[in-house]
């Protein structure tokens, strides 16, 4: 069976950056499984697995724009320590959440310089091209109940 809407695919992953430093991996883990078709994984891998099938091994480079997006610099910005009352120490890698232009935004704390906090509002990733090494492992129909909910249950998907 090959993957397509519709179809779970489990596959194991190993993602690097440009220099080929390991970013994520499922090594020691089960196969990630997702529902294909329902934007659960980045859109060019989710291009790239189209069509793919059990025992399928290739690697796949994801632009920017097909993977975390582009980086926006408006997303980065210096605010005053008392835009985070009641938060004592405030350390890079700390992660709020903030109203953006179009609604709730996700930010990390880059750097704390004195009173001044820097924010970025981009994903982590943003901005990167991400380098996948895939081994499709399983593909099967989605069943009823995977399609009504949106997402895979059991093995290496959600549980209720």
């Amino acid at each position: 069976m090959q993957i397509a809407d519709n179809t779970v695919a489990s596959f194991h992953y190993t993602l690097t950056d440009d220099n080929g430093q390991v970013i994520d991996s499922s090594e020691g883990r089960e196969p990630l499984a997702y529902l294909h078709g329902s934007g659960q994984i980045v859109p060019g891998l989710e291009k790239a697995m189209t069509g793919r099938a059990a025992g399928d091994q290739f690697k796949v480079d994801v632009a920017p724009a097909e993977g975390y997006g582009v980086h926006h610099p408006e997303l980065v910005q210096v605010l005053p320590r008392e835009a985070f009352q009641g938060v004592e120490d405030i350390q890079p890698g700390m992660q709020f959440q903030g109203q953006g232009p179009q609604g709730v935004i996700n930010v990390t704390v880059t750097k704390v310089d004195g009173e001044t906090v820097h924010i970025d509002g981009n994903h982590p990733l943003a901005g990167q091209t991400l380098h996948f090494d895939i081994e499709v492992t399983e593909v099967r129909p989605a069943t009823e109940e995977e399609l009504a909910h949106g997402h895979v249950h059991g093995a290496g998907g959600h549980h209720h």
